[in-house]
């Protein structure tokens, strides 16, 4: 019995009181009043001393006598090594605010109810264990029985094993080693018994498994729990989990101020941007860069930042004593099953940012089922992450790790043909989609079996959408192997699905590498064709209508040289439309005149209903808002009469409403304007391109503005200026800005 345990109880039998009693009036539990009085247990904390000094009803002077005799034991003890204290807190913890605060509101649990556990996980590198540690430091105070952490070693090839983990808990908790229980599961009753009279805080960090933590957490009780992981321990019931990320830019470039010295003076501030995301603004990499950055004062941010930037040497980069990146995501990768493995590093080989089940199951030639299991492996452990619905990333420097596991692990050949079975993949499956939008084909071919759902033009249309990045990776690539053929059917594939999309600049690349391509192929109309559909990318995507232009006469030339008076009436069309964004109003009238005369004697109806419209904008661009009107309802007589495509129909349609609506709304016929649009709006929602609605809402709200509905001609005028914001040649936007501006004033 130690001497505060002799004291407590004297006090006890002086006042007449068993410990059942004590433990009623003081709150207490018995359990610990007993543990206390045979030395089982630690010297109680202040708030514990306070209640049993009110439970027995001692006056100041025994209550200071009593604090007297714990003061003695704890000085007496003070020199023994203490069991599973908190390591050494980092000066520098940077971010992390939300986080922090979601910590601290749990932390404050009722001693009646269950003992609150928040699981933070998340990849390895994101300071995991530091968020956990400056919570612990930043509770301090509201757990007077004490801080506990504990290292799990989850992600060793031998995990702590969970009688050693209750030992060590229950040491720490100052239970006699007599006491302790034999077997693991009365252990764990007996380390949830203990903390249920306690106020203590525990940090069980680098958990391996659910098998491996449930039995260390309390079921009752004020205390609190923290559990860092690598994994997200979905198996544990009834607690919180934070998904921890990376940094924010600012805080990454903070972090680095506050380690190195040189990147704290102003000049280099770009250069610590851009070392921040060079190391993904993950914790860990941008701590080992600090270092690096600090151990070498003849170093500027730049110099770093160059070493940086070699991708092969990155993670070589990141590694400072016996700090590294590439050695952390070692540990988790360690714990892959072999599949899981093989899928980690084949996925280095995906073009894009994200990517989907169907491309990770052609890189591992695997079912979707299985090629799914693997990726939730893989998300388990943090080596990637879930982007949406059904869609995953890397990283950018875990993605780095498998690039360099993929070459440790496969041959050459076994590289390469992995790599091309990925892009005929994407490129079939691409051409497949976007031959849903052009009018010779616009279904789905009856022997299609591919792995993603294409039965409509939206699924379709979605795929290509969402795989953006991943099918124009794998044209760059196919047009670097000189397959010049599979180059070009994939741009041709995308031309009409291409006005959907108008304003995305990457037409331009498309565009440029199906007319390299098809100038290496002796089909020299082809070559035309896509000499004009960089012309269209250059004026309506990349915003170059100089260039545009040119391009265009390159083609006319070519046609005219072919004989082709199909390709000769598109090039003057595409030509019509640089001149006409570039300012040469009356030029590009006269092409598309010009044009319109070639499509009808080559009898490209098609092309011929899309240009007539476009001489009705001209028209009324230059005033002629009657002519205008006129040449609009010619347009919708021919699309009637001639065997237009369904899709280059509606566009056309569509354009000769809405040109016919602008021309009344600049004529000041506002009524018949509203009308036109109106009717209009549906069919442009039907095509899918937001344009066509942006120039429809304006017109709309222009109308009801001069209509005098203000309060409706707002959400029009909203939705314009939204819809027409990746700009337009025509000033719409700046014209949308400034009639919602006037409605504002």
């Amino acid at each position: 019995m130690s001497e505060f345990g002799a004291h407590l109880r004297g006090l006890r039998q002086a006042a007449g009181l068993t410990m059942e009693q004590l433990a009623e009036a003081s709150g207490v539990s018995a359990r610990a009043i007993s543990d206390m009085e045979r030395g089982h247990s630690r010297a109680p904390q202040a708030r514990t001393l306070a209640a049993l000094a009110d439970g027995l009803g001692l006056d100041a002077a025994q209550t200071g006598a009593l604090w007297e005799v714990v003061q003695g034991q704890r000085t007496t003890s003070a020199g023994r090594p203490r069991i599973c204290e908190l390591p050494r807190s980092i000066g520098d913890f940077v971010g992390r605010t939300p986080e922090l605060a979601l910590l601290t509101a749990r932390a404050g649990g009722d001693a009646t109810g269950p003992a609150p556990v928040v699981v933070v996980h998340g990849q390895a590198g994101l300071g995991k264990t530091t968020l956990a540690l400056r919570a612990a430091e930043d509770l301090a105070g509201n757990f007077p029985d004490g801080q506990f952490y504990l290292d799990l070693r989850g992600t060793d090839p031998e995990p702590m094993d969970v009688g050693e983990a209750l030992l060590r808990l229950l040491r720490a908790l100052d239970v006699s080693p007599r006491r302790i229980a034999e077997t693991d599961e009365e252990r764990s009753s007996q380390l949830r018994a203990v903390l249920r009279d306690r106020r203590c805080l525990l940090v069980l960090d680098n958990a391996g498994s659910e098998a491996q933590v449930r039995p260390l957490l309390p079921d009752a009780g004020a205390g609190f729990t923290i559990v860092t992981s690598r994994r997200v321990l979905g198996g544990l019931e009834g607690v919180l989990r934070i998904a921890l990320g990376p940094l924010q830019p600012a805080e990454s470039a903070s972090l680095l101020r506050g380690i190195a010295e040189q990147a704290t003076a102003p000049k280099s501030w770009h250069a610590v941007d851009a070392v921040a995301r060079l190391c993904g603004h993950l914790p860990l990499a941008l701590r080992i860069a600090g270092t690096r950055l600090a151990t070498r004062p003849a170093w500027t941010v730049e110099t770093l930042q160059d070493r940086l930037a070699d991708t092969d040497r990155r993670l070589a980069t990141l590694k400072t004593g016996d700090l590294g990146v590439a050695a952390a995501f070692a540990l988790s990768h360690a714990q892959l099953s072999a599949p899981a493995k093989a899928l980690f590093r084949r996925l280095a080989h995906v073009p894009g940012v994200d990517f989907a089940p169907p491309l990770a199951s052609v890189l591992t030639g695997t079912d979707l089922d299985e090629v799914t299991d693997g990726l939730d492996e893989l998300v388990e452990l943090g080596l990637l992450l879930p982007e949406g619905f059904e869609r995953y990333r890397f990283h950018d420097l875990i993605r780095l790790f498998a690039e360099q596991q993929l070459r440790n692990e496969e041959s050459a050949g076994v590289r390469s043909a992995t790599h091309r079975s990925m892009v005929d993949w994407l490129l079939q499956t691409a051409i497949v989609a976007g031959r849903w939008f052009e009018p010779a084909y616009g279904r789905l071919p009856d022997d299609w079996a591919g792995l993603v759902p294409l039965a409509t033009m939206e699924q379709a249309g979605d795929w290509l959408r969402d795989e953006t990045d991943n099918w124009i990776g794998a044209l760059r690539a196919a047009a670097a192997d000189g397959r010049h053929q599979l180059v070009v059917d994939v741009a041709e594939a995308m031309h009409w699905y291409s006005d959907k999309t108008v304003r995305r600049a990457h037409w331009y690349d498309v565009y440029r590498l199906s007319r390299t391509a098809a100038s290496a192929l002796p089909d020299r109309r082809q070559e035309a064709v896509h000499i004009n559909y960089l012309s269209w990318a250059a004026t309506h995507c990349a915003r170059r209508p100089d260039e545009g232009a040119e391009v265009a006469m390159q083609g006319h030339r070519l046609a005219v040289e072919l004989g082709d008076v199909k390709e000769q009436a598109w090039a003057l069309r595409y030509a019509g439309d640089a001149w006409r964004n570039g300012g040469q109003s009356e030029r590009a009238l006269g092409a598309y005149r010009q044009a319109c005369r070639l499509a009808d004697q080559a009898g490209d109806h098609d092309g011929y209903a899309q240009l007539r419209p476009a001489i009705a904008m001209m028209l009324n661009f230059l005033g002629r808002h009657d002519d205008a009107l006129t040449e609009c309802a010619a347009a919708l007589r021919e699309i009637d009469a001639r065997p237009v495509a369904p899709r280059p129909a509606l566009s056309a349609r569509i354009c000769a409403h809405a040109i016919t609506a602008r021309a009344l709304a600049d004529a000041g016929r506002w009524t018949e304007a509203l009308h036109e649009a109106e009717r209009a709006m549906p069919m442009a929602t039907e095509f899918g391109y937001g344009g066509y609605r942006g120039d429809l809402h304006l017109t709309m709200g222009r109308a009801r503005v001069a209509l005098g509905l203000i309060e409706q001609a707002r959400p029009d005028l909203t939705r314009a200026v939204e819809l027409l914001g990746a700009g337009s040649f025509r000033d719409d936007e700046k014209l949308a800005r400034a009639a919602l501006a006037a409605l504002d004033a």
